[in-house]
């Protein structure tokens, strides 16, 4: 079996991994961290994403040996000391969550788009999180936790 290395929110891990084993469920069961949620498989639903080497990726469509020598970030790793991270904080403020099921993977996603793009418009925050499904909302309160944050960012430049 492979040995991968992988650091994971600032901590280097090394393990013996099958080679098909999905980054996912390196995360999830062999480091405990189950923000990343698995629902679908297929990449459809975008619930288990996370960032890997800067970008956001589905976890469910990555092999961990593939995360080799990889910087990843997961929904545990965003807070900073003890702080939510600015996305964290405006879904929980613009009421952007309901069962929580998909929050991890798309605040994730939201990260990206608005470090991307700090004008991004209403049109682009729902284009941009078309890879990821929630079922209960009706996503204008993502939107708005989006539009929040990109409009901090802005703010403060």
């Amino acid at each position: 079996m492979p040995t991968i290395s992988v650091t994971v929110n600032g901590k280097t891990h090394t393990r013996e991994v099958e080679p098909r084993l999905l980054l996912v469920d390196f995360l999830r069961d062999m480091l405990g961290l189950t923000g990343a949620n698995v629902a679908c498989d297929t990449s459809q639903c975008g619930a288990c994403t996370i960032h890997m080497d800067g970008m956001a990726v589905k976890s469910c469509t990555v092999l961990a040996v593939q995360a080799d020598g990889s910087e990843v970030t997961t929904i545990e790793g965003l807070a900073t000391n003890g702080q939510l991270h600015p996305m964290q904080q405006a879904f929980w403020d613009k009421h952007g969550l309901q069962c929580g099921f998909c929050t991890p993977g798309m605040v994730m996603a939201a990260v990206k788009l608005v470090e991307a793009n700090p004008d991004i418009t209403e049109a682009e925050i729902r284009h941009g999180l078309e890879g990821n499904f929630c079922r209960c909302t009706g996503y204008q309160n993502i939107v708005n936790a989006v539009a929040a944050v990109a409009g901090a960012m802005k703010g403060g430049q």
